[in-house]
């Protein structure tokens, strides 16, 4: 359970390697989060993020073999860690931007980036709303993205999989609207990581860092929806209703 504060105490994180994941985490313990599992496809690879971790104040930290295109075996995986204890906080992290390019060329790499970011993210996320509804409270941080307003010729198929994810998580929130649990969806937009390694630079960029400290004041705040930076929401109000013509030279230029 959350402290008298209403600080996290117990956290998993659904794609824990994510530069995003970690530095929601870090931010997460610094401010009383004690138990720690990161859910990533590689265990062994995490020890340096989980001694991190450790020397930030972290009590335990746990690292467990999670793979979001293998669904089934999601609700073992993560029913593991509700055994574990209350989980107060999940953040669904995982997620690959891919090249539209190869998609155009290459089908088979466009479905295994939608598998990866919707249909695993519905999966994974209908375990944790199981979970919630056990114990009786539990907020869900959804990352979904800018490009789900409306998706650019550049990035289609990755824009219409955070379409159906933020979809996905706002029905989600909704049916848990009574059961002590909620969902807190977060549209970043352009992220400077190693995700965006190498691509051009867009307006109102934002870092992994400033995205993590977004998070915890839209926690702190009992949020269901928060747009990083804020400035976005205004931006999207207006891209949204643009005519398509005008919308594809627009969006051609970024």
């Amino acid at each position: 359970m959350r402290d008298a504060l209403g600080r996290v105490r117990s956290l998993l994180v659904l794609g824990g390697a994510s530069e995003i994941g970690m530095a929601t985490t870090r931010a997460l313990v610094r401010r009383g989060c004690r138990r720690v599992t990161l859910a990533v496809r590689d265990p062994l690879s995490a020890g340096p993020l989980v001694d991190e971790l450790l020397r930030l104040g972290a009590g335990e930290v746990t690292a467990v073999a999670f793979d979001a295109r293998d669904t089934g075996s999601h609700e073992r995986v993560i029913g593991d860690v509700f055994a574990g204890g209350d989980v107060d906080l999940v953040l669904l992290a995982f997620g690959v931007l891919g090249d539209q390019a190869t998609f155009d060329t290459d089908p088979a790499e466009a479905v295994e980036a939608v598998t990866v970011n919707y249909v695993g993210a519905v999966s994974a996320g209908l375990v944790v709303a199981g979970g919630f509804r056990r114990q009786g409270h539990g907020t869900l941080v959804v990352l979904s993205s800018v490009a789900a307003e409306r998706a650019r010729r550049s990035n289609y198929v990755y824009g219409s999989s955070k379409a159906g994810l933020d979809a996905f998580a706002q029905g989600l929130g909704d049916a848990l609207v009574g059961t002590g649990a909620r969902v807190l969806v977060v549209r970043p937009g352009f992220v400077r990581s190693r995700m965006t390694e190498g691509l051009p630079p867009q307006p109102f960029a934002t870092t992994p860092e400033a995205v993590a400290e977004a998070i915890v004041r839209g926690l702190e705040r009992d949020a269901e929806l928060i747009w990083v930076p804020p400035v976005l929401r205004v931006v999207f109000a207006l891209l949204r209703h643009l005519p398509r013509p005008l919308w594809r030279i627009v969006s051609a230029r970024g």
